[in-house]
């Protein structure tokens, strides 16, 4: 398995692909949090913390993550590589492991120039070092369960279709509505007190819990159901090849 992890790896950084998806998040979230004037803008706003941060990634993953994660079985089948693939000695486990794991390398090595913004605030706060660092960590565990969470969206995609394109389209949009489809449903206030049980179905409920600093067991649950599920959707479509 960790032979095709690196391989998986090696591939992301020798392409254009891995590159452009970490130049595209440093860049537009370095953008929005110190030049651009939005909401965001951590000069402008005064507030020594970097929320504008985790804000603006849970909506960048849900272009970028798909991006990276559409020619993670839809590239294997247009080459022919996928029959080849299944002859090695690995289980339909350890190549989807391996695939997961791979892309979420790739999004936690985006994430780490980030730390400098972090140290950045912690020094530009009055008094130094005012800032919330347990909010802080637990926003990026919680950007970390929901990179996970989206990247077993797409590799469910993936396995679906042998054009990277529509894998891309599909992708986009599932990622979206996990997100925040349900909050949408939640707002209708005819549901009552259903609508709040519909609503923690989705991710961004407990994302935004999780970027608290709040650590519940119920949040972690919910996104290592997510990745489950979708994970458990690939194999068996994997599997599907056999009958």
């Amino acid at each position: 398995m960790w032979s095709l992890y690196i391989k998986e790896i090696k591939t992301y950084l020798s392409s254009l692909v891995g590159y452009i998806f970490i130049a595209v998040f440093l860049i537009v979230t370095g953008l929005f949090l110190w030049i651009f004037p939005n909401i965001n803008n951590i000069p402008l706003s005064g507030m020594a913390d970097v929320q504008g941060l985790f804000n603006l990634s849970r909506f960048l993953f849900i272009l970028l993550i798909p991006a990276i994660t559409m020619r993670s079985f839809s590239e294997e089948k247009r080459l022919g590589t996928m029959e080849l693939l299944f002859t090695k000695p690995l289980s339909d486990n350890q190549i989807i492991m391996a695939k997961l794991l791979s892309a979420l390398t790739l999004f936690i090595i985006a994430l780490i120039p980030t730390l400098t913004y972090v140290v950045s605030i912690f020094y530009l706060g009055n008094p130094i070092g005012n800032i919330d660092m347990g909010s802080t960590w637990g926003s990026y565990l919680g950007l970390i369960f929901l990179g996970s969470a989206f990247i077993s969206v797409g590799l469910f995609v993936s396995s679906l279709t042998n054009n990277q394109i529509v894998a891309f389209i599909l992708t986009a949009p599932l990622c979206f509505i996990l997100s925040f489809g349900f909050e949408f449903i939640y707002s209708f206030d005819a549901l009552g007190n259903f609508g709040y049980i519909i609503k923690q179905l989705g991710i961004d409920h407990h994302y935004t819990s999780i970027s608290k600093g709040v650590i519940d067991l119920r949040d972690i649950i919910y996104f290592l159901s997510v990745n489950f599920i979708f994970l458990l959707a690939t194999r068996i479509v994997l599997i599907s090849r056999k009958w």
